[in-house]
């Protein structure tokens, strides 16, 4: 089993910054891709970044240039770096992780979401 610990959520006022983390941790042979997700109340689940393994990166175009994800493969750990937050940004965010398993099938394991709330 794996186990994916998300933290740093929290209430932030416009313009503010936040950091999250995700761990993952259990019967982990390798991780491919890792990314972060957010959903608003009534929205669906939407992409917000993803990075490969070697540190490719793909924003949704709505925070290109003010969120920065990055990973720590030694610490199988993702982050996601929020400047100039907006109130548009506030959602519940779950970070999601591509587990390799021993004989290389694949599967998509998601934390249990953490709260961004950003006022106006």
């Amino acid at each position: 089993q794996v186990q994916l610990v998300e933290s740093g959520g929290g209430l932030v006022q416009a313009g503010g910054s936040l950091r999250l983390s995700c761990a993952a941790s259990g019967r982990i042979f390798s991780i491919d891709a890792m990314g972060w997700y957010r959903q608003a109340p009534g929205n669906q689940r939407e992409l917000v970044a993803t990075i490969t393994r070697g540190g490719m990166t793909n924003y949704a175009h709505s925070v290109k240039g003010r969120f920065t994800i990055s990973r720590d493969n030694a610490l199988n750990t993702v982050y996601l770096q929020m400047n100039t937050l907006e109130p548009e940004d506030t959602a519940v965010y779950y970070c999601n992780v591509r587990i390799i398993r021993s004989d290389l099938t694949a599967y998509d394991s998601w934390g249990q979401g953490t709260q961004v709330t950003v006022s106006s």
